[in-house]
């Protein structure tokens, strides 16, 4: 059945759950439930390509096959081996199986993956006499196994490489920013493309190009060269073409993306992934350190990812963030900035009050996504004014 529905779950970073499940509502999704890191859903084959190809925020999609509760590594196997491999597999195809285990019942999460692939294995060499070959690189079949305490969840990966290599990335510089977090923290502020858009220390310029992405409300799957999905038994070439060609959700954007970096070979990488991403005139690139940041002419939103000295070595980290700070406070009057960062005294440098504070995890660090109201003059004198009104009509 083309259009029977089932359960799928989005996998994403952990403080991106809610915004995962607005994208997952406007695609059109349903029976959306935020969990840890995942957000679980249904949908039919077309809505698992869609989710593939259009999601910003997710890692991967998963489709559950069978879920059942194993105390030990011998009910896994027993478990697995009773479905009906048919179904997903043959002896001329390779497969890998991926295990993510938080359980006392099971230490080892290799060993669970390795039991998993046994019952494979064992269930097509009794039934044939063949077996399928297993491969850790690109198999035809990604199997993911989820164990916790005792409840097992066998899923088909139906992405295969994770989501946030979306295929413009050329090349990067250090420690680049995660491209599903880019998006997440762009989606975060709510920009769309109202207005300007500015990263000052965009490096390879990750942040600029999710942004013209978002803008232009196109498809981040776009450059992909392969989902998981279009090695499978059931895989419609037709309905997914459907899909990929399908721009009527794409939209005109009238500002400009402005990318500054110190850094030449920054700037160069930059260049590159922009134009593989087909970006270009919508984003201007510049090399130009923040010292020289200057006021813009427009309405414009800041963005921004600093180094927070943990990867990156910044000779005075601290003496970066006071000038950062003094930089918004002269030469950003009366717009927003957005800016990721890990310590808490690279915030305190900043010297300014944030509106809002969100904890998200860049890796493994917990870092926090700052937003902070950059008021001119005016709005001073506007409280103010409005501060004395108000005595004078309590008198």
């Amino acid at each position: 059945m083309e259009n029977e529905k089932f359960e799928l779950i989005a996998k994403t970073f952990q403080g991106l759950e809610t915004i995962l499940a607005e994208e997952l509502t406007n695609l059109g999704a349903d029976n959306i439930q935020i969990g840890r890191r995942m957000v679980s859903f249904t949908g039919d084959k077309e809505m698992m390509y869609k989710a593939n190809f259009c999601l910003r925020t997710a890692i991967r999609i998963l489709k559950p096959i069978k879920q059942f509760k194993a105390k030990d590594p011998d009910e896994v196997y027993e478990a697995i081996k009773a479905i009906c491999w048919e179904d997903y597999l043959n002896v001329d195809k390779s497969f890998a199986v991926d295990s993510v285990v938080f359980s006392d019942e099971f230490r080892h999460s290799k060993f669970v993956a390795y039991k998993v692939k046994d019952a494979i294995v064992d269930y097509f060499r009794e039934k044939t006499g063949k077996r399928p070959s297993v491969r850790i690189n690109k198999p035809d079949v990604l199997l993911n196994i989820h164990i916790a305490q005792d409840k097992c969840t066998l899923s088909l990966d139906s992405s295969g490489e994770s989501l946030h290599r979306r295929g413009y990335r050329q090349e990067a510089v250090e420690a680049p920013l995660n491209e599903v977090l880019a998006a997440g923290m762009i989606l975060m502020t709510g920009w769309r493309g109202e207005c300007d858009l500015i990263d000052p220390m965009c490096g390879s310029g990750t942040i600029p190009i999710e942004a013209a992405l978002i803008a232009r409300n196109i498809a981040p799957g776009v450059f992909r060269k392969e989902f998981a999905f279009e090695k499978w038994n059931d895989f419609d070439q037709d309905l997914f073409d459907n899909v990929y060609n399908d721009d009527s959700q794409e939209r005109e954007f009238t500002h400009k993306i402005y990318g500054y970096d110190n850094n030449p070979r920054a700037n160069e990488i930059a260049l590159h992934n922009m134009k593989a991403a087909g970006v270009s005139k919508d984003i201007v690139l510049a090399l130009q350190p923040f010292q020289q940041f200057q006021q813009p002419k427009e309405k414009a939103i800041l963005i921004t990812n600093p180094p927070y000295g943990e990867r990156i070595s910044t000779n005075d980290l601290l003496g970066l963030y006071q000038m950062i700070g003094e930089r918004l406070k002269h030469a950003f009057q009366g717009n927003d900035a957005w800016i990721l960062s890990y310590r808490e005294e690279c915030f305190d440098q900043i010297g300014l009050k944030p509106s809002q504070k969100i904890p998200l995890f860049n890796g493994a660090l917990e870092c926090e996504f700052r937003k902070y109201q950059i008021f001119d003059g005016k709005y001073k004198e506007f409280r103010k004014e409005e501060v004395e009104n108000k005595k004078r009509w309590r008198n």
